[in-house]
């Protein structure tokens, strides 16, 4: 017999929806909650009185409505556009990519996070192993971490020789002018913490068994190094910051106010617009008063131990 509908409150089952979407919210900030009690408390004194859940879940929200117009306008003209997160590690780039993305299409937008280059690779013209991901039109493309790296953890652990540095600086604004000529839009993020904050932060992954996976040998050493990190980066942004492509940094030692200032700010870079859009209307099932359904076998079935 077919379901009676007369019993659907369209109202209980939006406040359902709603309360789905702050619980996947909330799972996204398990990590500041799981923290040792100890670390927690410094954490809090450092920070003092964070952005209020509520204020930020709103703001949050409102931002992620306006992107999936930017989707859709992106999509509608067929628009290339790139976006590079930039930064310390433990800076907060991997947070503000998984609050531009939760709401997103990801046949639209996707994200880039290569790993270390293979020997292969090694030997291919730099820039040669991004170009692939670059965006077709209709799409949007995140680097988490770019071909900055030659600038960046490559110059300062020695992976590549000042000569390959001084060849990145003089081609980088010459293959980032070529991609705004035809047509890309380039958009460069550098996330900015204190070191008080970085140490902070990877004490927090030391001391939280969901964060350990994050802390790498190298991120250790980038804590050792971290003054020849500030001059590579500020050489870095001193001769890569063109008008084709600027730079924008992003303050991040307040993860909230940061992940908010960014997609603000990435949002007013586009003239984008609401794109008219058919009105969408579920089609009735067909029912057929003779089909019974097969009982299938229970050992098929997920247990149900929650």
């Amino acid at each position: 017999m077919r379901e009676s509908s007369k019993n659907f409150a369209p109202a209980d089952w939006l406040e359902a929806e709603l309360a789905d979407t702050l619980d996947e919210d909330y799972e996204l900030e398990l990590g500041e909650a799981g923290l040792s009690l100890e670390i927690k408390k410094i954490y809090q004194r450092v920070h003092g009185e964070s952005l209020p859940r509520g204020d930020y879940f709103r703001a949050l929200l409102r931002l992620q409505a306006e992107l999936i117009k930017l989707q859709d306008w992106v999509v509608h003209h067929k628009k290339r556009v790139v976006v590079l997160f930039e930064g310390r590690d433990a800076a907060g780039k991997g947070g503000v990519i998984k609050r531009i993305t939760q709401r997103l299409n990801p046949r639209v937008v996707r994200v880039v996070a290569l790993p270390a280059p293979s020997d292969r690779e090694k030997t291919q013209w730099y820039f040669q192993r991004y170009v692939p991901h670059l965006p077709a039109g209709g799409e949007i493309v995140l680097f988490d971490r770019s071909w900055y790296n030659r600038a960046g953890v490559e110059r300062v652990m020695g992976f590549a020789n000042e000569e390959q540095v001084e060849q990145f600086f003089k081609d980088v604004p010459e293959f980032e002018r070529m991609l705004a000529r035809d047509g890309i839009q380039l958009v460069k993020y550098w996330f900015s913490i204190t070191d008080e904050e970085q140490q902070l932060r990877f004490m927090m992954r030391i001391h939280d068994p969901l964060k350990q996976w994050k802390l790498s040998p190298m991120d250790l050493q980038s804590r050792v190094r971290w003054e020849d990190y500030t001059k590579a980066k500020e050489e870095m942004l001193e001769r890569t910051n063109i008008p084709e492509a600027p730079w924008y940094i992003v303050e991040g030692n307040d993860k909230k106010r940061a992940r908010l200032n960014c997609i603000d700010h990435l949002l007013s870079l586009f003239p984008y617009a609401d794109i008219p859009s058919e009105e969408i209307e579920l089609p009735e099932r067909i029912f057929n008063p003779d089909y019974e359904r097969a009982v299938l076998p229970p050992e098929l079935y997920v247990p149900q131990k929650y």
